[in-house]
């Protein structure tokens, strides 16, 4: 039997994670959301790595969920129903919390949960035919479980307009968007994804961590005086630690820092 995830680390430094399942475009099923949480509770726990790329075989990102898997669901209790959809819910959250740069590589189609798999990524590369869609409202559903992240990555107001109609719509409008940080071809797509992998693998490993939850913390904060506070604590810690010190050292002497190979 294949495996749903295909995860190698061809670095120490760097873990490759694709959903493999090419034969039904990568949709999810309950395998695939176990194997996701899994994965990156482990890659959260590993000190030594500095970037993740999530991306998938095949042709499709991820056409969102398995056919089979929906049938079964057809069937389900309310609370079966709200049971399954928790696990979806603390999947993404789990991914959401990774502490190490997650680089999303869209080579294709990214439909509803797969949209919700790109929302997450902290840069998001996208092939420019590949297609987007917030299908679920098709199907007389709704994207609840994504929703927190897919809103965040695209705006309110974008959310609005694709949420209540499902259409589709293509990677240059998700990168107008803001959601697509960088569009490239086919043939460029791997090229533009290594670059911003070395990119992440230069930086201070602790720093590029300390960013990614900045980030998250101070998202629609007020900017009062324990905002203030907060923020010069952080920037007080980072620069009197080793790796801070190493930095600002390595800069000065001209020199590379220690994280780096000589």
């Amino acid at each position: 039997m294949t495996e749903v995830l295909d995860v190698s680390r061809p670095t120490p430094h760097v873990a490759r994670v694709w959903l493999n399942r090419p034969d039904v475009r990568n949709a999810f099923n309950d395998e695939v959301i176990a194997a996701l949480s899994a994965t990156f509770t482990e890659l959260a726990q590993d000190g030594q790595l500095r970037a993740v790329v999530l991306g998938a075989h095949g042709k499709a990102f991820c056409a969102g969920a398995d056919l089979n898997w929906m049938k079964a669901m057809a069937g389900y209790s309310w609370e079966q129903n709200r049971a399954d959809a928790q696990k979806l819910a603390d999947m993404l959250w789990t991914l959401d919390q990774c502490p190490v740069p997650i680089v999303g590589r869209i080579q294709g189609d990214c439909y509803a949960g797969g949209m919700g798999l790109a929302a997450i990524c902290d840069v998001l590369v996208a092939v420019e035919g590949a297609t987007f869609c917030l299908s679920e409202a098709r199907l007389g559903l709704l994207p609840a479980t994504i929703s927190p992240y897919v809103v965040r990555a695209m705006g309110q107001q974008a959310s609005r307009r694709y949420m209540v109609t499902a259409e589709r719509f293509s990677a240059a409008q998700a990168h107008a968007l803001g959601m697509v940080h960088e569009l490239a071809t086919p043939e460029t797509l791997d090229a533009r994804v290594d670059e911003l992998v070395s990119t992440l693998v230069a930086n201070g490993p602790q720093a590029a961590r300390a960013c990614k939850r900045l980030v998250a913390d101070v998202s629609g904060l007020p900017i009062t005086a324990d905002l203030r506070s907060d923020t010069a604590r952080r920037i007080a810690d980072i620069r009197a630690s080793e790796e801070g010190q190493e930095g600002l050292q390595s800069f000065l002497q001209k020199r590379k820092p220690n994280w780096l190979p000589a």
